[in-house]
């Protein structure tokens, strides 16, 4: 026994630790925390006891002041041992394992007791903002993640006897009775506490979980919260305006909840509450201002009667117009536009049936056109219609930008309507359909099925406005949904009540995408990189590997969204072409975790499509397989923890038991967090992802002190000095015989270096 004295602050034992020793509290305070809890432990009380059963720690133990330990050798083989022998110890033991127990169970019913609590808060919040819009006639707002907000079940719940038993056994097991005790029966007793506790803390964890993805819908750093909902009725309404007194008063209410959430991010919220604060107290005099700085939609003749200019430009028939007209009048009229009652979803439905109808004839009116109106460029490229749903001030927006929009299709990026038109002239094929046809494949299919003749196959596939009817009928109204991101409140409209954020905040270009990819090739340099065969005989060169960087196309969606789709990872079977990734013109979310989690679908999708059938095969190692032979095993799997185990099992609820989905989150861990130093994943995800997805050079050398990296560091660093041996040794082989090193070869040694 060695005692110890360890400053304040002082992380005494991290999580995930291997066990190899007790510590006893001498002197001082400790506080041991866990996802979803704390509590505080004493002098006398025992670190480690709640890990017993376990070979490492799941709980993080840190002096919260000047703190004494005095650390005993331990090992789950010497438990019995030092119960039968050390009487004193066991006492020390088990008195300190009911005390953390009870503890943990009393933050257990305090989480779940404040699920609850938020839930219907939440809830009740979401009925007073649509009470509140409704009675100033304001359109609702809808926030992602609300509409699959339920109330908590717990898969696995903690069983309802297990406090009361606990608490029984405490009372016929009191220090005075410890050594009268059998050995074997508190060593069993201690077991067993152990699992119940790590299954206690596993709840714990979704019921933090849980609270967590609350505390976001309240608050979070996109903005996409009920406190941006409140406070723009504040700013809309004024703050002198009859109604504000209560919209203050629930403003100030979910400050209160907010600031006792330990997730909430406290820098943010300040933040947030300051500009908020700042804003209220200027009000008056901000909406005087922005009162002078905006263009008066009224001053641009253009966007008056919208509707009816883009109906006439189409030439679909009176019957069409009227009904169009007619559902948009209604909609228009509509306070809460995402309701999801009968009638409203019919009326969504209608309209949307409409909107590609119409959308197809003027579109290919257009192509035949010198110069397309403007008012029809905002209608190709937003969803836009008219001026009062898309609200004036937004009206005048889209018409100054229509004819400068930031997209380039030189750098691969392109708004719809350009993405069309690229079909049309021939420089771009069609997009596959939902059942993954292209659009050769689907015409061959016709003519298989008897639909068409043979003749007509070999018009249709060189007819161009066939190919953009095939573009316009599926991809299109397949990923326009998609990427609206609500599935349950989709209405193609460009609407004022989807802006959750300044349009030319959220309006996507050509530089923000090339800076997004660029910092995540920063990060995971071989992502768009695809090995393709070199060869030249004439310098004795037979068969190498090369990798050749593709970058993907993104299009952008006419919509306001949230989400963003990897369509189609190749063009047809060429796998030197680009992938295709779709995202709304004006992106609700952050631009780059929607492009990360498109990268990592990307590599998953395009890995299986070079493995072909054996893309789970583990006999071929590769990163689909490997990554599905960890998940599909992982209960086995001795080198998981069981904490690291239970994250594993609530992960793939959350991924809905989908091994790709799996996969992208752990990707955008990888990506977002371990390639800033700051670790998110278990060992085996870390080595998979390092081996198929290593950091770039620079990025290497930062976290080669760091000793989770160092295993699957050295070996990634023996495979690249063996292929760096191999190049080199091919270079001198070229230099010895006079050859100049072909550029395919020289860019490949290059790569390497990165």
């Amino acid at each position: 026994m060695s005692v110890k004295e360890f400053p304040a602050g002082t992380i005494l034992v991290q999580s995930e630790q291997a066990i190899t020793s007790l510590h006893v509290i001498a002197k001082g305070t400790v506080r041991a925390t866990y996802p979803g809890g704390e509590l505080y432990l004493h002098k006398g009380d025992v670190i480690g006891v709640c890990e017993l059963f376990f070979d490492s720690y799941f709980i993080t133990y840190q002096a919260e002041e000047a703190t004494a330990l005095a650390s005993y050798p331990f090992s789950a083989a010497q438990l019995s041992g030092i119960l039968h022998s050390n009487a004193d110890m066991a006492s020390r033991i088990v008195t300190s394992m009911f005390r953390q127990l009870q503890d943990i169970l009393d933050q257990y019913e305090l989480a779940l007791f404040d699920c609850d609590n938020f839930y219907h808060y939440l809830m009740d919040s979401y009925e007073e903002y649509l009470s509140f819009c409704g009675k100033h006639n304001i359109s609702a707002r809808a926030l992602p993640g609300l509409e699959t907000l339920t109330e908590l079940v717990l898969e696995e719940d903690i069983a309802g006897w297990l406090g009361g038993y606990y608490s029984q056994l405490r009372t016929l097991v009191t220090d005075s009775t410890v050594k009268d005790r059998d050995p074997d029966f508190l060593q069993g007793l201690l077991l067993k506490a152990s699992e119940d506790i790590q299954h206690v803390i596993s709840v714990c964890r979704v019921l933090y979980d849980y609270k967590s993805e609350i505390t976001k819908l309240l608050m979070s750093e996109n903005r996409l919260d009920f406190f941006d909902l409140y406070t723009s009725l504040v700013y809309k309404i004024g703050s002198h305006a009859d109604d504000s007194t209560p919209l203050i008063a629930a403003i100030s209410t979910m400050m209160i909840q907010l600031e006792s959430q330990p997730s909430i991010d406290k820098e943010m919220y300040n933040q947030r509450v300051k500009e908020y604060r700042e804003r209220l107290n200027a009000l008056d005099q901000y909406a005087e201002q922005q009162s002078d700085g905006n263009s008066n939609p009224q001053d641009i003749p253009e966007i008056r009667d919208s509707m009816n200019t883009i109906l006439s430009y189409s030439q679909v028939d009176e019957e069409t117009a009227g009904a169009f007209r007619k559902a948009v009048s209604e909609y228009s009229k509509q306070t809460d536009k995402n309701n999801t009652d009968d009638a409203s979803r019919k009326l969504r439905l209608t309209i949307t049936k409409l909107f590609y109808q119409i959308y197809e004839k003027a579109f290919m009116r257009s192509l035949h056109d010198f110069e397309v109106p403007k008012l029809l460029l905002m209608f190709f490229n937003f969803g836009y219609v008219d001026e009062h749903l898309a609200g004036m001030d937004n009206a005048a927006y889209l018409y100054s930008i229509v004819d400068r929009l930031p997209s380039d299709p030189s750098r691969n990026v392109y708004t719809f309507y350009e993405w069309l038109c690229a079909i049309y002239k021939g420089k771009k094929t069609p997009s596959r359909n939902e059942f993954d046809n292209d659009y050769q494949a689907y015409v061959h299919e016709l003519k298989i099925s008897g639909k068409i003749s043979a003749e007509e196959e070999m018009t249709r596939l060189q007819d161009r406005e066939k190919q953009v009817q095939y573009e316009l009928r599926n991809m299109f109204q397949s990923v326009n949904k998609i990427t609206f991101g609500r599935i349950s409140s989709f209405c193609p409209l460009f609407s004022e009540h989807n802006i959750l954020k300044e349009p030319d905040k959220s309006l996507v270009s050509a530089d923000k995408v090339e800076a997004t990819f660029k910092q995540i090739r920063s990060i995971d340099f071989s992502a768009y990189y695809r090995d393709v065969i070199y060869t030249n005989p004439q310098l004795g060169i037979g068969k190498e590997y090369v990798g050749v960087e593709i970058l993907p196309d993104v299009i952008l969606m006419p919509n306001v969204g949230v989400r963003g789709v990897m369509w189609q990872e190749i063009e047809g079977r060429k796998r030197t072409t680009p992938s295709r990734m779709m995202i709304s013109v004006f992106q609700m979310e952050d631009l780059t975790k929607i492009l990360v989690r498109l990268t990592g679908d990307y590599r998953w999708e395009m890995c299986k499509r070079i493995q072909g059938a054996r893309w789970n095969d583990i006999s071929e190692p590769s990163l689909t397989s490997r990554y599905f032979d960890y998940i599909q095993f992982y209960k086995k799997n001795r080198d998981l923890s069981a904490d690291a185990k239970d994250k594993i099992k609530l992960n793939m609820q959350k991924a809905k038991n989908s091994f790709k989905e799996m996969f992208i989150r752990d990707y955008e861990s990888w990506i977002l967090y371990e390639g800033t130093g700051s670790p998110r994943l278990n060992k085996i995800a870390r080595a998979i992802l390092f081996e198929y997805c290593p950091f770039s050079k620079e990025i290497r050398d930062k976290l080669k002190a760091n000793p989770l990296y160092k295993e699957t560091m050295e070996r990634y660093d023996i495979k690249l000095a063996q292929t760096i041996h191999h190049y080199d040794n091919l270079f001198q082989k070229l230099k010895n015989i006079g050859a100049q090193i072909p550029a395919e070869i020289q860019a490949q040694r290059d790569y390497l270096d990165r």
